[in-house]
């Protein structure tokens, strides 16, 4: 059973930092690429960074591009996203997301579907 289990949201204010953790189980991680999107209700998703399996390819969508940096330990099975200068805007939940390397798309407008998602952690910027 595929499960991603996000932690790390919480309330900050503009300008500071937070770092969410994934762990993700039930699947072979070596064929997946792991990401993160957020979601602001009324708003569809937005795919906001994934990285492969080695980390050789990373993605940023441009509204976090230069303030956020993923990174992945595939020995503890962990995907994290750290988030720095954050601003009201990037208040959103969270998801952990894991795609089929074959399934990843990168389209001229964001992060295609992924395959699994977790259940989401809130982030809140506001001073």
């Amino acid at each position: 059973q595929v499960q991603l289990v996000e932690s790390g949201g919480g309330l900050v204010q503009p300008g500071d930092s937070l770092r969410l953790t994934c762990v993700a189980s039930g699947f072979e991680l070596e064929y997946f690429a792991l990401g993160w999107f957020r979601q602001v209700p009324g708003k569809e998703r937005e795919g906001i960074s994934c990285v492969s399996y080695s980390e050789s390819s990373v993605y940023y969508a441009d509204s976090v591009k230069g303030r956020f940096f993923i990174s992945r330990d595939n020995a503890k099975n962990t995907v994290y996203l750290q988030m720095n200068d954050l601003k009201p805007e990037d208040t959103a939940t969270y998801f952990c997301a894991a795609v089929a390397n074959l399934n990843l798309e990168i389209r001229p407008g964001g992060l295609g579907p992924f395959d699994y998602y977790g259940q989401g952690t809130q982030v809140s910027v506001s001073s």
